[in-house]
């Protein structure tokens, strides 16, 4: 199970590879899925990207799912290189107090997200985003090789 820590750890300066910004409508989680991937196949990537994109879908669908604001508002996802590992964040103007895994009943059809993120990366933690509201962050370790 993945180590669940408070925001803003101590860690290196990290270096933004990318940025997505979104509708939030349904549809702009395969359109996130795909940008992801496209945006992240340079980077040849030595962590799975089938599980990144997994995880990146899994939290859109939160952050459409649970944000919430007065007039327009969109879903925020930025990843970066900070060492060999890769972290991606996702904002929504939701409250960051509304964050917890839980555990559903095998009938229920939702809430299996962040067990789904917990079990796949290496580390995870929601707070405030600087953005206002939410952020979520998942972190893949090894990602990048250390030949770069």
């Amino acid at each position: 199970m993945a180590r669940v820590v408070d925001v803003q750890g101590d860690e290196k300066d990290p270096e933004r590879l990318g940025l997505l910004v979104l509708c939030p409508v349904p549809e702009s989680v395969p359109r996130a899925r795909r940008w992801f991937r496209k945006f992240t196949a340079h980077e040849e990537l030595d962590c799975s990207i089938d599980d990144c994109v997994l995880l990146v879908s899994e939290l859109v669908t939160n952050a459409i799912r649970y944000g919430s604001a007065e007039g327009i508002w969109r879903v925020r996802v930025e990843w970066y290189r900070v060492g060999q590992s890769l972290r991606v964040h996702v904002h929504n103007p939701g409250l960051p107090a509304g964050i917890r895994l839980r555990s559903p009943a095998a009938d229920e059809a939702h809430g299996r997200g962040l067990l789904i993120v917990d079990t796949v990366c290496d580390e995870w933690w929601s707070g405030p985003s600087p953005y206002g509201g939410t952020v979520v962050v998942f972190v893949m370790y090894k990602a990048f090789g250390s030949s770069r």
